[in-house]
């Protein structure tokens, strides 16, 4: 159960999983979530991903993990899976694929303040600093832009701009995350720690639906070929081969470095939104593309 060496050849098809797959998840979680309550549907997701992750690596001689391992992926899988993930997925109801991609591109941003602010306290540089301001601001333009003119299913423009934000919170979560899963007591193998992460993010899921009344809500007779297609995608995909690339990637490149997976999946989403399901393109999403992107490279940049 070594951890083989990380070669090249294994580093690049990690990222091209993570910026391509992950790319097109935004438009699948849009789709699930169109007859799924959206909790129940990513905790299935991530639940099913990780429990046949970890019982086929239980099969192949993983040791049971421990007390501590549980603990540590517990409170990853609260960051990672229900905080950013199930939060964007409700999200996704009201709010179109492309915006939401744009908005989580923030996550390298992210990066650089809570290893500011953080237990590290490092001391960003100038570039850094300017990435951060720069990526405020193309939040704040994509924020003034959700209006109910973007919005899905009927949302009102309150909604559409509190799903929005929910978005933002998904994306700090998930950042939060990511840094605590680099010195997490999980298991060495990053695979193992990538299952049980999702499998007790993804119980974590049901937990919070099934308190909202989302069972109550659920409706399998309605629910569309598409919703269950996209689930079985990111449940594969997403879940099983993008997460476990990303999860792998923290712990040989510097988080900084993975973030660069934001330059890509904004662009991926953006398109397959527009050329699926029909989403318009705003001046304040073309406009917040570019600042934010913009924004990221600079951060990128900033810290070398």
């Amino acid at each position: 159960m070594n951890a083989r060496p990380a070669s090249t050849t294994r580093i690049i098809l990690a990222f091209l999983a993570v910026y391509i797959i992950w790319g097109s998840t935004y438009l699948a979680i849009r789709f699930a979530v169109e007859t799924m309550p959206p909790f129940l549907m990513a905790g299935t997701r991530f639940g099913s991903a990780g429990l046949a992750v970890y019982g086929w690596l239980r099969l192949r001689g993983a040791p049971r993990p421990t007390r501590s391992e549980w603990i540590a992926a517990t409170i990853a899988g609260a960051f990672l899976i229900l905080g950013g993930n199930g939060i964007l997925s409700w999200s996704e109801q009201y709010v179109p694929s492309g915006l939401a991609a744009l908005l989580v591109a923030m996550v390298p941003i992210w990066l650089v303040a809570i290893a500011r602010f953080g237990p590290e306290k490092e001391k960003p540089g100038g570039l850094e600093l300017l990435g951060l301001s720069l990526g405020l601001t193309g939040v704040t333009v994509l924020l003034l832009g959700s209006d109910a003119e973007i919005g899905l299913g009927g949302a009102s423009s309150g909604l559409v701009l509190l799903a929005s934000l929910g978005v933002v919170v998904a994306s700090i979560s998930w950042a939060i995350g990511s840094m605590y899963t680099r010195r997490a007591r999980l298991p060495a193998l990053p695979l193992y720690a990538t299952a049980l992460t999702m499998t007790a993010g993804g119980a974590l899921q049901i937990l919070v639906g099934l308190g909202l009344g989302e069972l109550r809500a659920l409706d399998l007779g309605a629910v569309s070929a598409r919703s269950w297609g996209s689930l079985v995608y990111l449940s594969v995909f997403g879940s099983i081969v993008a997460f476990s690339a990303y999860a792998w990637l923290l712990r040989v490149v510097r988080p900084a470095v993975v973030g660069t997976y934001a330059y890509v999946n904004p662009i991926v989403a953006v398109f397959l939104g527009w050329q699926l399901a029909g989403e318009r393109l705003t001046p304040a999403m073309w406009i917040g593309t570019i600042v934010i992107v913009s924004a990221v490279v600079l951060a990128q940049r900033g810290r070398g």
